[in-house]
């Protein structure tokens, strides 16, 4: 058995990952009701990635920001940049493949108990408040932008504190770090589980009906990732960006197409920078930020299934509208971790651009939640992803330059 567990763990995570897939998938279309159980391997990886990313982060970005030497230089901005720009391109590549491929749905009855936000207002105001939340309460309910925020300020009121008091920061960081590095290598279990509760919940027929818009969010997120990505990449570090690319997809992309939550994912990607030998300093902060913000998945989203209805309903929209929809779409995707359901309660929010009635967003919305089996994995993806990209290509870009 001693020999067999080596054998296992010697092989590359990604490898032993999509064993989990195929094992996972092959239950669950043979014999659903017998392997049952497996589903708790998948509640039990993701319950505790969700559990100890909060902690997790708020150590790292501490630790970071209290033993950072003056005149040591970050990339936040350009991060920032580039996680805004990838987010405003994202949404407008859906609104021009809407235009191109229109789809329209068939909608029945709604989802009206759901309340979507009012407005742009309302989920910025709802992303600032976040900012003040409570610390306790920031790390009870894996609010990132307060723990971010408090992060930085107990960082930066520790950075004249001993020696002693930063090492044993540094400290909790390093052994919460190990902890995720053990809760990760669980991934292959906890990924069967959550592949054999999808299929055997929801089903490979029930998406049929919905394949073409299945088929025109995918296609959009695939442009996003191997075309418009790598673009932004190219500019960066001006050369090949499609291993650093591929990097990122296989070893981000994939365990948060399963995971399904961004916030689950916090640690593999800060193991993955590691990996990339990035700056500690940089990708404490920029990762978890990533996380609220960098949301191209969502903008895409929020595109297509509001010019779905506007199609649907037979709506003219001319260029104008068709830009402050992407624009909308970016800005509404980056306060999407301040409400509630995430992307697919912004699409109402979107919707009122054209004057489309709330109960008729909401059926659409419905949708939403029907394609969501698949939806909302590719979408976790690429924005999980695109945060280490990212970051990468920051620091990268920086090295070229000083290189010169």
């Amino acid at each position: 058995m001693g020999n067999f567990l080596n054998k296992w763990n010697n092989i590359s995570l990604v490898k032993r990952i999509l064993v989990g897939l195929i094992i996972g998938i092959l239950l669950a279309l043979t014999i659903p009701n017998i392997a049952k159980p497996i589903v708790i391997f998948g509640s039990l990886f993701v319950g505790a990635l969700k559990s100890v990313a909060p902690i997790l982060v708020f150590f790292l970005v501490m630790s970071a920001i209290c033993q950072h030497k003056q005149g040591q230089q970050t990339n936040m901005k350009s991060i920032i940049f580039l996680y805004l720009l990838g987010t405003f391109l994202a949404g407008l590549v859906a609104v021009i493949a809407s235009f191109l491929f229109p789809i329209t749905l068939t909608l029945g009855s709604g989802v009206s108990k759901m309340a979507p936000p009012g407005g742009v207002i309302e989920v910025l105001k709802s992303l600032i408040i976040n900012v003040v939340d409570n610390p306790v309460m920031a790390l009870y309910n894996a609010n990132y932008i307060g723990i971010l925020s408090w992060a930085l300020i107990i960082g930066l009121a520790l950075k004249n504190a001993s020696s002693s008091t930063k090492t044993m920061i540094s400290n909790i960081s390093d052994a919460l770090s190990q902890v995720v590095k053990w809760i990760i290598n669980f991934a292959p279990l906890g990924i069967m589980g959550l592949v054999f509760d999808s299929i055997s919940t929801q089903g490979i027929e029930s998406l049929l009906s919905y394949g073409q818009l299945i088929i025109l969010l995918v296609g959009c997120m695939l442009f996003i990732a191997l075309v418009v990505n790598p673009l932004i990449a190219f500019v960066g570090i001006r050369k090949n960006p499609y291993p650093l690319v591929f990097k990122c997809l296989k070893n981000s992309g994939l365990t948060a197409f399963f995971t399904r939550s961004s916030a689950a994912n916090i640690p593999v990607n800060m193991q993955l920078c590691k990996d990339l030998n990035l700056d500690k300093d940089t990708y404490s902060v920029s990762i978890p930020l990533g996380a609220t913000i960098n949301m191209g998945g969502a903008a895409i989203t929020i595109s297509i299934l509001t010019l779905a209805a506007v199609h649907t309903l037979g709506i003219e929209v001319n260029i104008i509208m068709a830009l402050l929809l992407s624009l909308l779409s970016a800005i509404s995707a980056c306060g999407a971790s301040g409400v509630a359901g995430g992307s697919l309660l912004l699409v109402p929010l979107a919707c009122s651009l054209f004057g489309i009635p709330n109960d008729i967003a909401m059926q659409v919305v419905g949708v939403g939640f029907i394609v969501g089996v698949i939806q909302d994995s590719c979408e976790t993806a690429i924005n999980s992803s695109t945060d280490v990209l990212f970051t990468a290509v920051a620091e990268f870009s920086k090295l070229r330059k000083e290189n010169k």
